[in-house]
C-alpha cells in the first residue's frame, strides 16, 4: 500500500508529502499538499528546507493557546499563514476527560465542518505548495488531510494507512518529550495517555470516515454540504491529481 514519505525536515517528526497516494483517476502530484507535526523548533536548517520545497501557505490548525506556547518558526519565508482552529486545545486536551480519538474525530467531523472546508478551501486556491499542521500533525490535521485525499478520489485503505503511519513517526523522542512536558502539569503517564498523544489507530480514522459516509455518503458530498462551492472541489481535484 503506498502511502506518503516522511521528509527529514529538521526540527520536525511528522512532516510528509501526500504525493503518490493512488486515486481513481490517477495519482495525488507530489510538492503540492504536505502535512506535519509542530513547527516551533525548525532553526535555520529547517526554515531552508521549507523554502526549497516552495511552500507559498502554512494552515495552522492549533488553538491561540498553543500557538502562543509553541509559536511556528518561520520567519523569513516568504508565505502566507492561515490559522484556522479546529477547536480549543489539543487532542489529548481534548481527550483528557476520558475522550476517545474515536470520538474526538467525530466530533470534527461533525461539530466543526466548516472549519474543515475552510481548510479544504484554501488548499485548492493557494497558488503554489500548502502545508496543513497542528501540534502532532495525526488529530486535526489527519482528519483534514483524510478528508481532503477521500473528496479527490483517493483510496479510502490508502488514505487509512498514510493515517495510521503518524504513529510510527511520533513514536520516541517526540513522544517522550511530550509526555514529560504535560507531567509537569500534573497529568500521569499512561497507556491512554499515549494513544491520545501519539497514537494512530486505524479505526480512530475509521470512524470519522464511516460518520461521514452514513450521514452524506461520500467525503465529496460532506465538504459540498458543509459549504464548499463545485468549482472549488473541481480547483481541489485540478491541484492535487494527477490523472493516469
Amino acid at each position: 500500500m503506498q502511502i506518503s514519505t516522511r521528509i527529514p525536515v529538521p526540527g520536525t517528526y511528522n512532516f510528509r508529502d501526500v504525493g503518490g497516494l493512488p486515486a481513481a483517476d490517477g495519482i495525488v502530484r507530489s510538492g503540492v499538499l504536505y502535512r506535519s507535526d509542530g513547527l516551533f523548533r525548525l532553526g535555520d536548517d529547517g526554515r531552508d528546507h521549507l523554502r526549497e520545497l516552495g511552500l507559498s501557505r502554512v494552515i495552522d490548525l492549533r488553538d491561540e493557546r498553543e500557538a502562543h506556547a509553541m509559536p511556528d518558526d518561520l520567519d523569513g519565508l516568504d508565505l502566507q499563514v492561515r490559522r484556522l482552529p479546529v477547536f480549543e486545545g489539543s487532542g489529548a486536551s481534548q481527550g483528557a476527560g476520558g475522550v476517545s480519538l474515536e470520538v474526538l474525530y467525530e466530533r470534527i467531523v461533525t461539530q466543526h465542518s466548516r472549519v474543515v472546508v475552510d481548510a479544504v478551501r484554501d488548499i485548492s486556491t493557494a497558488d503554489g505548495a500548502v502545508l496543513v499542521h497542528c501540534t502532532a500533525g495525526k488529530d486535526r490535521t489527519g482528519v483534514v488531510v483524510a478528508m481532503t485525499l477521500l473528496a479527490v478520489g483517493v483510496d479510502r485503505d490508502a488514505v487509512i494507512a498514510d493515517y495510521e503511519r503518524t504513529e510510527q513517526n511520533l513514536a520516541g523522542e517526540w513522544l517522550e518529550g511530550m509526555i514529560e512536558m504535560i507531567g509537569r502539569y500534573g497529568v500521569p503517564d499512561s497507556p491512554e495517555l499515549r494513544v491520545l498523544m501519539g497514537g494512530s489507530p486505524p479505526e480512530a480514522i475509521e470512524s470519522a470516515i464511516e460518520r461521514v459516509e452514513r450521514e452524506h455518503g461520500s467525503a465529496r458530498d460532506y465538504l459540498l454540504a458543509s459549504g464548499l462551492a463545485l468549482s472549488e472541489l473541481a480547483g481541489l481535484e485540478a491541484r492535487l491529481l494527477e490523472r493516469g
